[in-house]
C-alpha cells in the first residue's frame, strides 16, 4: 500500500514538474528569437504622457523615459508556451504515449480559454499602442474594461447555470450565494486582471508575483485532487520563470498588456475551479495594494484636489522617493511571498 502511494505521488509530481520544465524549457529556448523578431518589426514599448484621466504624468516620464523602444509583447512567450505544452500533452495521449491531458475538460478547458481571449485583448492593445493607433495610442481604459466585463459576465453565466457552482467557502462552512455569484465572479474576474496589468510596472516585478501565486494556486489544486489543473498551473509557473529571466533588471522585453490581463484573468478563474477566491486577496497580496493605491489616488485627487502618492501605483512612489527599482521589486516579492505563505497556511488550517 505504501508503495502503491509513493508511486502515484511520484507519477504525480513527475507530470507536474515535468510539465513545467517542459513550459520553461520551451520558452527559454524560443526567448532570444522571439526578441529578435520584436526588434525587427519594431514593436518597442511607448511610454504614454498623459495618464487614464489625461493629465500629463512628468515624474513617470522621468523615472521611465529611459525604457523607451524596449520590446513589449513578451507575455506571447508566457501563454504561447502554455498552450504548445497542452497541445503536446494531448498529443501524447491520443498517441498512447502518457495517460494525461492538460487539455481537459472539468479541470482546464475555461482556464485555457480566459488565457487566450484575455491575451488577445491585451495583444490588440500592445499593438495599437506600439503603433500609436487612437486617441490614447492604445484601447482606451472604457474599452478594455468592457471587454473584460463581457469576458467575466460569459464566464459566470457558464459557472452558475452550465457548470452549477453557486457558493463560496469559508472557516470550513459552504454559502450558498445564488445569483450573487454571478456579480462576484464577474468583479473577481475583472479586478484580478486589471491588478495585475496595473503592477506590472517595474523589470521583474509582476512575474516574480505571478510565479508565488500560480504556486500556491498548484498547491490547493493538487490538495483537492485536481491533479491537471495543478499541473496546468506549473506550465504558467515554468513558463513565467523563463519569460523572468529575461525580464529581471535591465529587462530584455516587457510583458505587455497581453501578459498581465490573460494571467490575471486565469488567476481568477482557477481561484473559482478551486473554490479558494478568499484566498485569493491573499496570494495577490501585492496586486491588491497597487491596485488600492490606484484608486486611493485617484478619489483623494478629485475630491480633495491632492495627491495621497507622488506616483501611482504605489511601486512608482517607491522608486520616485529614491529606492532602485532592483529594490522595490525584490521587497515586494518578499511582502507577497510573506503574505502568499501566510495565504496557504490559513487555508490548510480551514481558516479561508
Amino acid at each position: 500500500m505504501e508503495n502503491f502511494l509513493f508511486n502515484e505521488l511520484s507519477i504525480n509530481l513527475g507530470l507536474i514538474l515535468g510539465s513545467s520544465a517542459l513550459a520553461f524549457l520551451i520558452a527559454i529556448l524560443c526567448a532570444n528569437k522571439y526578441t529578435c523578431l520584436l526588434k525587427k518589426f519594431q514593436f518597442g514599448q511607448t511610454i504614454k504622457e498623459e495618464s487614464m484621466g489625461g493629465t500629463k504624468t512628468p515624474l513617470f516620464n522621468s523615472l521611465h523615459k529611459k525604457k523607451e523602444g524596449t520590446p513589449t509583447m513578451g507575455g506571447v512567450l508566457i501563454w504561447m508556451s502554455v498552450l504548445i505544452v497542452a497541445v503536446l500533452s494531448f498529443i501524447s495521449v491520443e498517441m498512447g504515449i502518457t495517460n494525461n491531458s492538460l487539455i481537459n475538460r472539468n479541470e482546464t478547458y475555461w482556464p485555457i480559454f480566459t488565457l487566450i481571449t484575455c491575451a488577445l485583448l491585451g495583444l490588440v492593445d500592445d499593438v495599437m499602442n506600439v503603433k500609436k493607433i487612437g486617441k490614447t495610442k492604445g484601447l482606451s481604459a472604457i474599452t478594455k474594461f468592457t471587454w473584460l466585463t463581457l469576458f467575466g459576465a460569459f464566464g459566470a453565466y457558464w459557472f452558475h447555470y452550465k457548470l452549477g457552482f453557486d457558493s463560496i467557502t469559508l472557516f470550513s462552512n459552504t454559502y450558498t450565494l445564488g445569483w450573487l455569484y454571478i456579480p462576484l465572479f464577474i468583479f473577481v474576474f475583472v479586478g484580478s486582471a486589471n491588478a495585475v496589468n496595473i503592477t506590472d510596472g517595474l523589470d521583474g516585478l509582476a512575474a516574480g508575483l505571478i510565479i508565488l501565486a500560480f504556486s500556491v494556486l498548484a498547491i490547493v489544486a493538487y490538495l483537492k485532487g485536481q491533479l491537471i489543473l495543478a499541473s496546468f498551473c506549473g506550465v504558467i509557473i515554468g513558463a513565467t520563470a523563463a519569460f523572468l529571466w529575461y525580464n529581471i533588471p535591465p529587462a530584455k522585453f516587457f510583458m505587455g498588456d497581453t501578459g498581465s490581463l490573460s494571467l490575471g484573468a486565469t488567476m481568477a478563474v482557477i481561484s473559482f475551479l478551486t473554490d479558494t477566491v478568499l484566498l485569493l486577496p491573499f496570494i495577490g497580496a501585492i496586486f491588491v495594494i497597487e491596485t488600492l493605491s490606484v484608486i486611493i489616488q485617484i478619489i483623494s485627487k478629485k475630491l480633495f484636489n491632492k495627491k495621497i502618492f507622488y506616483i501611482a501605483p504605489v511601486h512608482h512612489h517607491f522608486e520616485y522617493i529614491g529606492w532602485p527599482e532592483f529594490k522595490v521589486t525584490m521587497r515586494f516579492w518578499m511582502i507577497g511571498g510573506f503574505i502568499a505563505a501566510l495565504g496557504l497556511i490559513l487555508h490548510l488550517a480551514r481558516l479561508v
